[in-house]
């Protein structure tokens, strides 16, 4: 068994309260839980406005599920016009 952890600092430049910050994450959040079945969860900077850390897992028994599932999930976070990737750690058990 692997598990593959992710973690990804994110910039949303169009916030203007932490009001806004958390409905935008919230919603991605829920989208890639139904999507792609994930353990995920805001982890960092959860008072700064326009910062935020989320980090999830995946389990898996081969690691090329498990790279090719996170690549995913970080393609999918890149084309949500909303956030900017700013940094990516991948770690595998």
């Amino acid at each position: 068994m692997f598990v593959g952890i992710c973690r990804l600092e994110l910039l949303l430049s169009e916030c203007n309260s932490l009001k806004d910050k958390r409905h935008v994450i919230r919603s991605l959040i829920e989208r890639l839980k139904s999507r792609f079945n994930i353990s995920i969860a805001e982890v960092g900077y959860l008072d700064l406005l326009r910062r935020s850390e989320i980090g999830f897992s995946v389990v898996s028994n081969e690691t090329r599920h498990l790279e090719s599932l996170m690549g995913k999930v970080v393609n999918f976070i890149e084309g949500d016009g909303r956030v900017q990737i700013i940094s990516i750690h991948k770690e595998i058990y």
